[in-house]
């Protein structure tokens, strides 16, 4: 098992060498499985626990990681082809797909409503989310705390148009909140877990007062379409894992500490939220596009993203693709 480490700009760079060389733009079938992970999400937990390589162990298919700092560099990086497959929030995907990337959704997952959060100096002026017009307010674009602010400013009548947004990856981010250069930070767990335990933070609001949280499996589309068994087992995996993830927690948790590096309070923090289940992942259904064509519809509304797409188009299913 291999490791790397990603940010966007390696990220960009492996995609140009993946098609600059035809070889390295898709896995031999069956043989390799390259998976995306961020600090967030089940895939840490199944790293972890080595699920994919004790399910293909049978098949002589290997497995390797790269771990991304956030959802858009792991998108592009798999859509190149440098990847096989890969978890995000709800945002990654849209504008992966607005670029018309090589990209398919597998599956889906469920998470707490309260995950994401705009957070502020525990001693600013800041009080309300009214309080944000003409604040600088960061979040890494294209990331679902993208949304997740859209969506808070428009609870008290703002739009981004009202506050000064600032493109930044979370470390950035953390390093700008900290020095006092931005005046709110959006962000989603386990980044949210983390800042909200420090001495220097207050949560301004969470995001339990707008949508659901629904994050996305997707998967390299060549990929998934050579290999539907393989990619119909990863997604078994990953649902098995999470129901036995949250059956036992407190070993969850330990896992999850060794395999991120995070600290046991952080991700008991995170895995408890109201509404968190790790058991709550499988394959894309109705609901799930419907909610993701609604993020989509926004972001082309909002002149974010160029054109306007059909989620149900690019989704995988093991019915269609047996």
């Amino acid at each position: 098992m291999t490791l790397t480490t990603f940010t966007r700009r390696t990220a960009l760079g492996f995609g140009l060498a993946a098609l600059a060389a035809p070889g390295l733009l898709r896995a031999a079938p069956a043989t390799k499985l390259r998976v995306g992970w961020q600090k967030g999400g089940l895939l840490g937990l199944v790293k972890g626990a080595g699920a994919f390589e004790k399910t293909f162990a049978d098949q002589g298919v290997s497995v390797s990681w790269s771990e991304f700092t956030s959802g858009p560099p792991l998108l592009e990086a798999l859509s190149a082809g440098a990847l096989d497959f890969g978890y995000t929030g709800n945002v990654p995907p849209i504008f992966a797909h607005a670029a018309r990337g090589n990209l398919v959704f597998v599956g889906a997952s469920e998470g707490s409503r309260e995950g994401h959060a705009i957070l502020v100096p525990r001693d600013s002026a800041i009080q309300s989310l009214a309080d944000l017009k003409g604040q600088k307010v960061a979040f890494k674009r294209g990331s679902s705390a993208h949304y997740a602010t859209i969506k808070l400013l428009q609870t008290a009548g703002l739009t981004l148009d009202d506050i000064q947004p600032q493109d930044l990856s979370p470390p950035d981010a953390i390093a700008a909140f900290d020095a006092g250069a931005i005046g709110a930070w959006a962000i989603w767990d386990p980044y949210f877990a983390m800042a909200e335990a420090r001495p220097n933070t207050r949560v301004l609001q969470t995001t339990a007062i707008v949508e659901p949280d629904y994050g996305f499996f997707s998967a390299n589309k060549d990929y998934a379409k050579d290999n539907p068994l393989l990619v119909r087992r990863v997604v078994e995996t990953i649902r098995q894992v999470g129901e036995q993830g949250q059956a036992d927690l407190p070993a969850t948790i330990k896992t999850f500490a060794k395999e991120t590096g995070l600290s046991e309070a952080v991700l008991e923090r995170a895995l408890t939220r109201k509404g968190a289940d790790l058991g709550k992942q499988g394959f894309v259904e109705d609901r799930h596009v419907t909610y993701e064509q609604g993020v989509a519809d926004e972001f082309y509304k909002l002149g974010i993203i160029p054109r306007q797409l059909d989620i149900a188009s690019v989704v995988w299913t093991p019915q269609t693709s047996s």
